[in-house]
């Protein structure tokens, strides 16, 4: 059983996403990279609308999906891949540990997270996928900004994704300049 008490201390945790950075993007010098609540919002973003091109039948299923898809960094930090060289960090254990006091919505909810991060159901790879995407518009993001080694980031997320709209979409992100979308949009007066 739990208690509405353990539901808000959950999205008092939860705002620990705000002020955790994405740490791998340190490795090439970001000295103040995004935090995993604003990579998550993105993501989730990305993930409707990669369901939407999957003709995916549940576009909102997805989104939920990528916007639990990092909770353990709340407890564990975001780990980067060179340090998971020699830290090992029992994800899984964390997001358990944090959902235990919730109850059946904690069930739920670690059933929504094994779902994205073990890629179990279509959804699930779908939206791996956004979480991918996301990390690969970031990078392209910051090689504008001059950091080039942030294109390693796209080719290693062109290795990972799944779907057949997130391998077009990465072909298009590499040929894209990260300013068109405001180009012309300005007021001449």
């Amino acid at each position: 059983m739990f208690s509405n008490k353990k539901i808000v201390d959950f999205f008092f945790e939860l705002g620990q996403l705000r002020i955790i950075d994405h740490e791998g993007w340190r490795l090439i010098g970001v000295e103040f990279p995004e935090s995993v609540a604003d990579h998550s919002l993105r993501a989730a973003q990305i993930g409707f609308i990669l369901a939407k091109l999957e003709n995916y039948e549940n576009p909102f299923e997805v989104c939920s999906l990528v916007i639990f898809h990092d909770i353990e960094e709340c407890r564990i930090g975001d780990i980067h891949k060179v340090a998971n060289r020699y830290v090992s960090a029992d994800k899984e254990r964390a997001v358990k540990e944090q959902l235990k006091s919730l109850g059946k919505i904690g069930e739920e909810i670690f059933k929504i997270w094994k779902r994205v991060n073990f890629a179990e159901d279509r959804a699930g790879i779908i939206a791996k996928d956004a979480d991918l995407i996301e990390q690969a518009v970031t990078a392209k993001e910051y090689m504008e900004k001059g950091y080039s080694y942030a294109g390693d980031w796209i080719n290693n997320v062109e290795k990972k994704v799944k779907t057949n709209s997130a391998k077009k979409l990465l072909k298009l992100l590499r040929k894209s300049d990260p300013n068109d979308w405001w180009q012309g949009l300005k007021k001449i007066y």
